[in-house]
């Protein structure tokens, strides 16, 4: 099974609101939704902007640059310009932090949460 590694505090992350952090040399961006962290790519796959500094609206995040829309559970475009999907990490909040795995069969141990 892939290692988790922790990557934040909770109180690093607020409902709303994206969190940068860096994992291995990959930037990824983090963001509690309904309680639920969700981690994806930080860089927009259109031209590269941030998108830890997007703005959201429930489960999409809107890219600050172009507007390109993406679901971050599925991490698929909902809106243009974009045509790549977003990369989704598996994460999750645990008693003493936020964890997530850069591996692509990684799965959620639920009873860890």
């Amino acid at each position: 099974m892939p290692d988790f590694v922790k990557v934040a505090e909770l109180d690093e992350l607020d409902e709303g609101t994206g969190l940068l952090v860096e994992v291995n040399g990959e930037q990824i961006a983090l963001f509690l939704v309904k309680g639920e962290v969700c981690a994806v790519q930080d860089k927009c796959p259109h031209r590269g902007a941030p998108l830890s500094e997007g703005q959201l609206n429930g489960t999409e995040i809107r890219c600050p640059w172009h507007a390109a829309k993406f679901d971050l559970i599925t991490g698929k475009v909902i809106n243009p310009p974009a045509r790549r999907d977003l990369r989704c990490y598996p994460a999750e909040k645990r008693a003493d932090g936020v964890y997530l795995s850069l591996a692509p069969d990684a799965t959620i141990n639920e009873s860890s949460s």
